[in-house]
């Protein structure tokens, strides 16, 4: 039950090329980045990377990013990620760009068994009816573009039919962990991370606390050990390693 690995290097030395990774983390907040640095240096490449985001700055999975080594996002946020966009709209990165809300849920249903559900969002657009450039060519062409989905009408209202999200590794932050996986996630990084954790068939979380079995009340886990394989202490700076996107203070 002792899930604590040697280090994140060795957390996440079974990781191959083209492996699909689960990523917590939202903007800046709750991101996993020594996992996420342990796997820049470890040289896997052509990754399928699910997440809200995909870095931002020089942080995050962006650094993944811009090392090349990141095929394929499914994610519903770019925001002034230029190299996102740069690799985007050239051909070298494959996008799936989907509703926020329908990707946590995505997420929470593949961690929690269920195939596909129906939900209202994107009904009417290119998420429902296909066409969304998911891959352009070097000229700018649209090479790989979304399908069609199901649509089915429940009380009179019409939902789109999205399947849930399985892949081979999570890679989540916690800032408390115990020995046997039991993670609580802090604030605003108490976000996609629980849901990535889910639908990993391995979870590799970092904590910024490690403490004994027993030490966290019960009532106050946020995700129980069961959905966690392997747990890696960081260190008191990596635990304070925390940037901050756009600093904003009063004159």
């Amino acid at each position: 039950m002792n899930k604590v690995a040697v280090s994140a290097h060795d957390a996440v030395a079974d990781i191959g090329d083209g492996a699909s990774l689960a990523v917590g983390g939202f903007g800046l907040s709750g991101v996993p980045t020594v996992l996420i640095q342990a796997l820049l240096d470890h040289g896997v490449r052509d990754l399928h990377v699910v997440s809200n985001n995909c870095g931002a700055m020089d942080t995050g999975l962006a650094v993944l990013l811009a090392a090349g080594r990141i095929a394929r996002v499914t994610g519903s946020y770019i925001g002034a990620n230029k190299e996102f966009a740069r690799q985007y709209l050239s051909g070298e990165l494959e996008v799936e760009l989907i509703p926020q809300g329908t990707l946590a849920e995505r997420l929470r249903a593949g961690g929690a068994g269920i195939p596909a559900f129906y939900t209202p969002a994107g009904v009417g657009t290119q998420v429902a009816e296909g066409g969304l450039p998911w891959r352009y060519d070097e000229h700018g062409h649209i090479a790989v573009s979304s399908p069609a989905k199901e649509i089915r009408d429940f009380d009179g209202t019409p939902h789109v039919l999205e399947h849930g999200i399985r892949t081979d590794v999570a890679l989540v932050r916690a800032a408390r962990g115990d020995r046997h996986g039991n993670l609580v996630f802090s604030k605003s990084a108490r976000n996609f991370n629980p849901l990535a954790a889910m639908a990993g068939r391995v979870t590799i979380a970092e904590v910024e606390e490690l403490v004994e079995p027993g030490e966290i009340d019960p009532d106050a886990v946020h995700l129980p050990g069961i959905f966690v394989q392997r747990i890696v202490e960081l260190t008191a700076g990596q635990a304070a390693d925390k940037k901050v996107e756009k600093r904003t203070v009063t004159s």
